[in-house]
C-alpha cells in the first residue's frame, strides 16, 4: 500500500516538502516535475532537497532514452529513492516539447525510455499518466479508450515497470487549460479498478479527486494506493493522521502553530539561500484551511510580503498576530 502526495508544479518543492514532513514521517512526497534539459544544461540545484525529505522521489520530464537514463542515475546516487516518468501533464509546455501526457500517443517510446531507466538504475522506476487523451481541435479520441491505455500500461509492463500511477481523468489538448484539466474531464474510477482487475499483478495508483484520508483508504479496497494532489497542498493538515492510519506509525501531532515556528526556524537558517521569503511563506498559507482566523492569516503574510519581499521574520510575526487574534475574539488557538 502506498499514499503520496502528487508532483506538482510550483507546489511541491523542498521547502514545502519540508514542511510536510513536520505532517507525515511516512508518506511518499514526490518533487515538481524537472527536465532532462533543466538537469543536464540548467545552473540550478534542480535535485537539491533536505535530507528530512526521506521517503523521496523524483519526477522526470522528457522523451530521450539517454537523457532520461543519465538524469536518473544522478537521482539515485543522490538518493532518491524513485524515478516517476511523467506522461500526465497537459500543459502546452510539454504539448509543444512531445513529452507529458503527449507521450501516451507513444507506448513504444514510453519503453524504451523506462527500460532505459530501468537499465541505469537499482531504484523503482515508475510510471505517472492519465487515463487518455482527446485533441479538441480534430477531435481526434483515438488515444481515449480503455482499450489504449491498457495497451500503453501493458507495453510499458513489458520493460519491468511495475508500478503506474494513473490520474483519472482524460487529458483534452489544443482547448483546455492545465487548470480545466485538472476539473472538466470527469473522474472515471470505475476504468482504474477494471485495469486492476485486468492486471492484478501491477501496482495500480489512484490520483485525481481525492480530498481526505478517508476517502483514501476507502479506494485501497480496489487498488494498490492513493496519491493526493490539491488537498495536500490547500490544506496540508489532511495529513495529519496519515502515519497511524496507513503505515501503523505514530503521528507527528505537531499543532498548527508549532509547524509555523518549525517552518519560521527553517526559514532563518536557510536565509542566505532563499530568493525572497514568499519562497518559504506561501506554503504555509493552508495550514489553517477552514480554521478560525485563516483569513486573517492569509491576508497578514500576504500584505506585509508585497511591503517587504526580505521579511524572513514573517512566519514569526504572522504566527503571534493571529495567535492575539484568537484570544482577543475568544476562540482556542489551532
Amino acid at each position: 500500500m502506498q499514499l503520496s502526495v502528487a508532483p506538482m508544479m510550483e507546489c511541491t518543492d523542498r521547502h514545502y516538502r519540508y514542511m510536510m514532513r513536520l505532517i507525515t514521517k511516512k508518506t511518499l512526497l514526490y518533487t515538481e516535475m524537472v527536465t532532462t534539459g533543466a538537469i543536464l544544461n540548467g545552473r540550478g540545484d534542480y535535485l537539491g532537497y533536505n535530507s528530512e525529505e526521506h521517503p523521496l522521489a523524483l519526477q522526470l520530464g522528457g522523451d530521450s532514452s539517454t537523457d532520461l537514463a543519465q538524469c536518473a542515475k544522478r537521482a539515485e546516487d543522490l538518493g532518491f529513492n524513485e524515478i516517476n516518468l511523467n506522461v500526465g501533464c497537459p500543459s502546452e509546455r510539454v504539448h509543444n516539447g512531445s513529452f507529458g501526457v503527449c507521450l501516451m500517443k507513444e507506448p513504444g517510446l514510453v519503453a524504451d525510455c523506462v527500460s532505459a531507466m530501468r537499465a541505469a538504475v537499482k531504484i523503482p522506476v515508475t510510471v505517472k499518466h492519465r487515463i487518455g487523451i482527446e485533441f479538441q481541435k480534430n477531435r481526434d479520441s483515438q488515444y481515449s479508450s480503455y482499450e489504449h491505455m491498457k495497451h500503453f500500461v501493458e507495453e510499458i509492463a513489458k520493460t519491468g515497470c511495475e508500478t503506474f500511477i494513473i490520474h483519472a481523468r482524460i487529458a483534452v489538448l489544443g482547448g483546455f487549460s492545465p487548470k480545466q484539466n485538472r476539473d472538466i474531464p470527469a473522474l472515471q474510477y470505475k476504468l482504474i479498478y477494471k485495469l486492476k482487475q485486468e492486471l492484478p499483478h501491477l501496482n495500480i495508483i489512484l490520483n485525481g479527486g481525492i480530498m481526505t484520508l478517508d476517502h483514501a483508504a476507502s479506494e485501497l479496497n480496489n487498488l494498490d494506493g492513493v496519491m493526493i494532489g490539491r488537498a495536500a497542498y490547500s490544506n496540508p493538515m489532511v495529513f495529519q493522521e496519515a502515519d497511524s492510519k496507513f503505515y501503523d506509525s505514530v503521528d507527528q501531532n505537531l499543532g498548527r502553530f508549532e509547524i509555523l515556528h518549525l517552518m519560521h526556524q527553517y526559514m532563518q537558517r536557510n536565509q542566505a539561500n532563499l530568493c525572497s521569503a514568499n519562497s518559504v511563506a506561501r506554503h504555509t498559507l493552508g495550514l489553517f484551511f477552514e480554521q478560525p482566523g485563516s483569513r486573517a492569516f492569509k491576508r497578514f503574510v500576504s500584505e506585509n510580503l508585497s511591503n517587504n519581499k526580505q521579511n524572513y521574520q514573517i512566519l514569526k510575526d504572522a504566527s503571534e498576530f493571529l495567535q492575539a487574534k484568537l484570544r482577543n475574539s475568544g476562540c482556542k488557538t489551532a
